[in-house]
């Protein structure tokens, strides 16, 4: 080793190796493919050599379930332009939810004044009916927008995915964003139905947003409704248990691959924040991809990430369902009342075992 060159501060055990996923994956794509990939750097060159080879088994390995197939996989190779998987229809909260267990552990989620709770697979998967109930009530279909001013709290996992079984378009923001911040994000896409927080605990301190919501009322006048969740009123505004409809089996309306899954947006530093939309089938197989091969993320494992519903990460999380991993929430701020109120989330879900 030169002096140049880092110390390697960790490797996996050959035990680790072996049951990782990308092993599995990459012993499979060799059988498919009749050649030996020796390195992981000689998989990656296959990958980006070949990428339609390479992305049709992703589609295989994760056995991704279409209500029609796909003809071929680039219909187009231009840039900007490419068109991936034409003819396919999918959608991606089908996925997250096919095959889980209901007493299965889902989430994980807590916050300031919140003690840590569990929610099953069978009570994610009721609260998204719920909403998705709901959302039709109200008359949102496939293209529609919903927007979201909520904390990181299990409400907004079930409803990202409730927008998405219907074909509907989602986009969130946090709601410590400001009104102007959030009305020159949201505007854009003209919204149908606003799922908004009336307030949040920061810092062991109560923010009531009623106001804030009641702007972006005033201000958005592509709104059908706009649903409060909290225990105060707002005028205009539905509350979230009348809002919710009755218990129902969850369903998933086919849509195209690239059909609008969620809106998320640039910083705004240069101007109005540039709206980026990401597809249904290409978001579903590279979180497929990354949460399976890269997160290695599988049964019983829990995944963190400090994150408000305001950042790309908040949808990384959201596509941890995708595998058998537990999601872990916290909505707060991360270092009240003490800078190690993370690490004490960390000790209690190790000892409790969920």
């Amino acid at each position: 080793m030169s002096a140049s060159t880092p110390p390697v501060l960790w490797e996996p055990t050959p035990e680790q190796v072996e049951r990782a996923t990308l092993t599995r994956y990459r012993r499979w794509v060799e059988a498919r493919e009749g050649r030996r990939f020796d390195t992981y750097a000689d998989l990656w060159a296959w990958s980006v050599e070949d990428v339609a080879r390479f992305w049709a088994s992703i589609w295989d390995f994760f056995e991704v379930r279409a209500s029609a197939p796909y003809e071929r996989v680039l219909g187009r190779r231009e840039m900007p332009g490419a068109e991936w998987f034409p003819g396919a229809r999918l959608n991606y909260a089908e996925h997250v939810f096919r095959g889980k267990d209901d007493a299965a552990v889902a989430l994980l989620h807590a916050g300031e004044g919140r003690p840590l709770h569990a929610m099953t697979w069978g009570e994610l998967r009721t609260l998204t009916a719920r909403i998705a109930a709901g959302l039709r009530a109200q008359g949102v279909g496939p293209g529609d927008r919903v927007v979201a001013y909520l904390p990181n709290g299990p409400e907004a996992m079930a409803a990202v995915l409730a927008a998405a079984s219907i074909g509907a378009v989602w986009s969130s923001c946090s709601p410590e964003f400001g009104e102007r911040s959030v009305v020159d994000r949201f505007a854009q896409i003209e919204p149908a139905v606003l799922l908004a927080a009336g307030g949040y605990r920061y810092g062991g301190r109560w923010y009531d947003r009623r106001a804030v919501v009641a702007g972006l009322m005033r201000e958005m006048p592509s709104l059908r409704a706009t649903v409060l969740l909290g225990d105060e009123p707002l005028e205009g505004a539905i509350a979230w248990d009348d809002f919710l409809g009755d218990p129902a089996p969850l369903a998933f309306e086919p849509v195209p691959f690239d059909h609008p899954l969620w809106v998320l947006y640039s910083s705004g530093t240069t101007g109005l924040p540039k709206a980026i939309v990401q597809g249904h089938g290409g978001i579903l197989l590279e979180q497929l991809k990354h949460h399976h091969l890269h997160l290695d993320a599988r049964p019983g494992d829990r995944v963190f990430w400090f994150t408000t519903t305001g950042w790309m990460m908040w949808n990384f999380l959201v596509g941890v369902l995708l595998t058998d991993a537990a999601v872990v929430l916290y909505d707060g701020h991360p270092g009240h009342p003490g800078l190690g109120v993370l690490w004490d989330l960390a000790e209690e879900i190790g000892r409790a075992h969920v």
